[in-house]
């Protein structure tokens, strides 16, 4: 056999990626893309594609083509690093048109037929470039999706008008809409390829299935030219008008969801070459969107939650664990034990006596059974998974376990016994992690020895479920253990950021002004349920008081005590929640709050909450505002949010968190803020920094310190100092 490599495409800075190409004795050409560790597309990737297409379409001795990926993997897509450079070419001189000149013209054109030999990751351009193939062969594993829509794209190497041609337009547009990939087994049913095989087999089924269409023993296909999988016009139109219903019902404030659903509308009205016309157009104009950088923000920042200064850069492994002790069965609990349980975990579940522990157990496999009967898990795993949950009411089955992590309620004095017990019980190696969510965990160890253990892992409810892992070290906590704990989190598939200790730690620190927001504004003349309303429709799952309402007064009481004992200067007290309280109201578990409930949970505006605003203003003295009443939703959005910012800069200053990167993370996965505004930081960035520090000293001139804005923000807004201009130095109290 012969080897040709292709050479470096023209003199481009920073080449990344290639393709080699070996030309058997068989006539087959096999390309292989070169890119580790995905084999991502690049600019260098696409034109040495094109080079040896069109060197293997020049030889004589080449019958035909096949296009795979080195070890293992196919293509993870196009490289996102790389966006940045595309939008400044964009600016200078037009691009060539890849979708149409390289992928259709050179790949789908070709007089020599190609075939996709796809193991692993073939995503976003991959499955495009697949897709252009005129034959494709993949193993079982191999996955497959186009997930642009995730970074405020559509695909943009002709998946609008390949994908509906090859599934059908129902299974495109729930691949691209939903990001959905699929595997090898599906995409033969649903006919995105041709056969499935062996990993052992791929290569060798891939070359005959590409020689047998030079036989004429296949079918030749060019897939932009099928019309067998699409429906008739009008039925077309009549799914792709429901798409659109069900798109503005789940993603008002997204329109490039809309743009897909336009574009793949283009090509089954006017053809698939006015489709790939729509489709180029379209993706340019998204990809300078701001949805499009701000959920680029939000992949780049959410990968790098992990690399932590000065603990991830210091050489160490993570040890393996594999038991894992929770104290106690509760929500928080047993949610954690799921989590752990679904990663194939060994769980040991404590509580202080026999009910509370069937009440645990129960709860676990309640969250399991859910699996079960939405099709995410067989009886038979369920089974096997519960099998690894051991209950208990003593210390004694906590000898050999390799972590525990404490889950019972906020109380100083009772975390401190527990732990202060884990000394005692635990191996010295062993991990003491807390789950709590405000109190510093300096004063949670502060009975033991073992300060270089402990450490925080604080959940997010429902644990096995929300994505967020708050990773919380004091002073004395050791790396080694930090990096363990990383590794959990990414084996039960959570996103980690590490933060120092303090009250409320970085989530609930920064957002402890959002709820004292808006009841300084409801005490001073606005409608509970419009701020409600307006933070939806900025994009939070749920408006402050609704918020409130499904955290319980209880908790939102307790939880304000300790901002007010450690913040006093700028914490707003407001008499709403207590007053409500008095009348028995307790929240959504009370079926009364800010809202009422049905016996289904389903939340609706009371009246009588008026009277209860009014009595809490007049007991505090204040008035309606006449400026305020007629603020406009951008000002009530700032209002409320503006001093989340104040506070995440405070978090920043202190060393609490030593990226702005993790705060946006922190802020999109803890608290719900939309992503695709790319999270709190990235927001207020987008706003500017002088001019939030301007609104927040105008109002801190009429409502007081809750507003005053804080040193570091102040310095930067006066300097001109962006907010995440520098990686914060972690300051030596962390």
């Amino acid at each position: 056999m012969k080897t040709t490599r292709s050479r470096q495409i023209g003199e481009r800075e920073m080449a990344r990626g290639k393709t080699e190409m070996e030309v058997g004795s068989d006539g087959v050409a096999v390309i292989t893309i070169i890119n580790p560790p995905v084999n991502s597309l690049s600019i260098d990737v696409l034109f040495s594609l094109k080079e040896s297409y069109e060197q293997a379409l020049r030889r004589i001795d080449v019958k035909a083509i096949v296009v795979t990926g080195q070890n293992g993997k196919f293509s993870g897509g196009f490289d996102i690093t790389a966006f940045d450079g595309i939008r400044g070419r964009m600016t200078v001189q037009p691009e060539i048109d890849v979708s149409v000149d390289i992928i259709t013209d050179i790949f789908e054109g070709a007089k020599k037929p190609s075939v996709a030999a796809i193991d692993g990751l073939s995503l976003g351009g991959g499955l495009e470039i697949a897709m252009a193939c005129h034959g494709r062969v993949c193993t079982s594993s191999a996955q497959f999706g186009l997930p642009e829509l995730q970074l405020g794209l559509i695909p943009g190497f002709g998946g609008t008008q390949r994908l509906p041609r090859l599934v059908g337009l129902t299974k495109a547009l729930e691949m691209m809409l939903l990001s959905k990939a699929i595997k090898g087994d599906e995409a033969l049913t649903v006919g995105l390829v041709d056969a499935v095989v062996s990993p052992q087999e791929l290569l060798k089924t891939a070359r005959q299935w590409a020689l047998d269409i030079v036989e004429v023993r296949r079918p030749w296909v060019k897939t932009l030219y099928r019309n067998d999988k699409i429906e008739s016009l009008s039925d077309a139109r009549e799914i792709l008008k429901f798409a659109r219903m069900q798109t503005k019902k789940q993603a008002a404030n997204l329109s490039h969801p809309l743009v897909c659903i336009d574009v793949i509308e283009e090509g089954i009205v006017s053809g698939p070459r006015a489709g790939l016309q729509k489709e180029a157009k379209s993706f340019q104009k998204l990809l300078f969107s701001d949805t499009c950088k701000s959920l680029v923000n939000v992949f780049f920042a959410q990968r790098s939650s992990s690399k932590v200064p000065r603990v991830t850069d210091l050489g160490l492994m993570p040890r393996n664990i594999k038991k894992v002790a929770i104290l106690g069965g509760g929500l928080m609990g047993s949610g954690i034990a799921t989590a752990l349980l679904l990663s194939r975990y060994t769980v040991i579940l404590k509580e202080v006596n026999e009910r509370f522990l069937q009440s645990g157990i129960g709860r676990v496999k309640a969250n399991l059974h859910n699996r079960v009967k939405k099709g995410k898990m067989t009886k038979e795993k369920f089974d096997i998974t519960i099998s690894r949950l051991i209950g208990v009411l003593d210390y004694e089955s906590f000898k050999d376990v390799d972590m525990v992590i404490e889950a019972v309620i906020e109380n100083i004095s009772l975390k401190q016994k527990i732990f202060a017990d884990l000394e005692r019980y635990c191996s010295p190696n062993c991990i003491l992690a807390s789950n709590t969510s405000t109190i510093d965990l300096s004063l949670i160890g502060e009975k033991t020895n073992s300060m270089d253990r402990i450490i925080g892992a604080h959940f997010f409810s429902p644990a096995h479920i929300m994505p967020l892992l708050e990773i919380v070290r004091t002073q004395k906590t050791s790396p080694q253990v930090i990096v363990d704990l990383l590794d959990v989190g990414k084996k039960i598939r959570k996103t980690p950021i590490v933060v120092g200790s303090c009250t409320g730690f970085a989530v609930n620190r920064m957002f402890f002004p959002y709820p004292q927001a808006a009841l300084l504004l409801v005490d001073h003349g606005l409608d509970v349920y419009e701020i409600d309303h307006i933070v939806t429709k900025f994009g939070m799952p749920m408006g402050p008081f609704r918020l409130a309402d499904l955290v319980g007064f209880g908790v939102a009481m307790a939880t304000g005590m300790q901002y007010l004992e450690n913040f006093p200067e700028r914490c707003y007290k407001s008499l709403l929640i207590p007053i409500l309280m008095d009348d028995k109201r307790a929240g959504e578990a009370s079926s009364k709050g800010f809202y009422i409930y049905d016996n289904k949970r389903k939340p609706t505006p009371d009246p009588e909450i008026k009277k209860f605003v009014e009595k809490a203003r007049t007991m505090a003295g204040t008035t309606s505002d006449p400026k305020l009443i007629k603020l406009t939703e951008k000002d009530i959005i700032e209002m409320v949010f503006f001093p989340v910012v104040n506070e995440a800069c405070r978090v920043l200053d202190e060393g609490i968190a030593v990226k702005t990167s993790d705060l946006d993370i922190a802020s999109i996965m803890g608290m719900g803020f939309p992503p695709y505004r790319g999270g709190i930081m990235f927001w207020a960035e987008s706003l500017g920094t002088n001019y939030i520090y301007s609104r927040l000293v105008e109002w801190s001139k009429t409502y007081g310190d809750f507003f005053k804005p804080c040193s570091y923000l102040e310095q930067r807004a006066k300097r001109g100092i962006s907010l995440s201009s520098s990686t914060i130095q972690v300051k030596s109290h962390l």
